[in-house]
């Protein structure tokens, strides 16, 4: 069973995707940003990291999951010198959870804003 995650963002159809995908008991989820429609939370790394954890723990909760469930977390960021402030944020979160990472200098996103986007992977125990 395949089950699709929406977050009802006007541009998931046109782009032709989801917010997250659970197929059996894997969650994928997309690629996060603070973005909220034309609003950005936070003009610092920290605080939009803040806000990105924010809202990628919303999609494992549609799906059944929980953020103890995360196994993998990718980070894309604008400004690699900015990592100990992303890597602040993603501890606060996933401190005791400690999925496996990576962090990655990125030429830009989507807007130019947003300075950090993160994706997650997350396996419901059975």
């Amino acid at each position: 069973m395949r089950q699709l995650i929406s977050s009802g963002a006007p541009w998931e159809p046109i782009v032709g995707y989801s917010r997250a995908v659970r197929v059996g008991n894997v969650v994928e989820v997309a690629c996060t940003t603070a973005q909220d429609g034309d609003v950005v939370t936070g003009s610092d790394t920290y605080t939009q990291t803040k806000r990105v954890l924010e809202r990628i723990a919303m999609a494992p909760t549609q799906a059944g999951a929980s953020l103890e469930d995360v196994v993998r977390t990718r980070m894309f960021v604008t400004d690699i010198s900015q990592w100990e402030a992303v890597g602040r944020a993603h501890g606060e979160v996933f401190g005791e959870i400690r999925p496996v990472t990576s962090m990655v200098e990125v030429k830009a996103l989507i807007d130019p804003r947003l300075v950090v986007e993160i994706e997650a992977t997350a396996i419901i125990s059975a």
